[in-house]
């Protein structure tokens, strides 16, 4: 089954998900979004993210995402859509990711699929 996409990933942090899945894509993000992050291909036990993620998703993250650049993206416009369709409620997502429900509400309704147009509907222009 494909993703919607509504909650597809987008191109700065698709390898982010690819590496750790959606689940944990949404946790590396909430703990270390917005912040430089050294990830090695031989991390050592003493880094966060081994600490936080352990030490093989860590090796994997050097590996897959060392070329990128050492500031993890905040993304908070997918992770408002995720934790959205998860369940969570607009004021707690605005309170998780620090913003006000009227800028979630704005991520959830820029990112809604609009159906195509019908195609027996007349164009104005």
């Amino acid at each position: 089954m494909t993703k919607p996409a509504f909650t597809k990933p987008p191109a700065h942090i698709a390898k982010y998900v690819e590496v750790l899945g959606e689940e944990e894509a949404v946790r590396f993000l909430l703990r270390f979004g917005g912040s430089e992050l050294y990830r090695p291909q031989s991390p050592k036990y003493r880094s966060a993210l081994v600490k936080e993620f352990g030490q093989e998703v860590a090796k994997r993250l050097g590996q897959e995402t060392g070329h990128l650049s050492p500031r993890v993206p905040l993304a908070k416009n997918w992770l408002a859509r995720v934790l959205h369709t998860k369940g969570l409620p607009v004021a707690e997502i605005a309170r998780t990711l620090h913003v006000t429900d009227v800028t979630v509400r704005g991520y959830l309704n820029t990112a809604r699929v609009r159906p195509p147009p019908d195609p027996r509907q007349d164009t104005l222009f």
